[in-house]
């Protein structure tokens, strides 16, 4: 396994609840705007080793989830803003090229010292 991506959670919006009650978590960098904080995971800004592919992996804290689908402008939005939204669904498609699908499995509690991370496998 090769770590790609490895943060550490700084802060979590007040508003984040509500999109994980739909099984979607949206993702900043330190640099987010103060209007977008209330809905995201602020993590640490940290580099993007190598592109996020299908079938690489999330890990919150110790929950891993295999990656499903990355849209056009995940890499590039990963690399700028540490930015994706991503959704534990299981979707092989979606019409956001910002989104991040990954295997449908109960999401962990993400405090404000979850470590976040993207592993290949192979």
């Amino acid at each position: 396994m090769k770590t790609i991506y490895q943060s550490i959670v700084t802060e979590v919006g007040s508003q984040v609840e509500l999109f994980l009650q739909e099984k979607m978590i949206i993702l900043f960098n330190d640099s987010a705007p103060d209007d977008l904080r209330d809905v995201s995971v602020v993590h640490k800004r940290c580099p993007l080793e190598e592109d996020i592919k299908i079938g690489d992996e999330l890990v919150i804290d110790n929950q891993s989830f295999k990656v499903t689908f990355v849209g056009d402008k995940v890499n590039e939005t990963m690399r700028d803003l540490g930015h994706s939204t991503i959704t534990f669904d299981g979707s092989s498609k979606s019409e956001m090229p910002g989104m991040i699908c990954v295997e449908a499995k109960e999401i962990p509690a993400i405090t404000s010292s979850s470590q976040l991370m993207f592993r290949q496998l192979s």
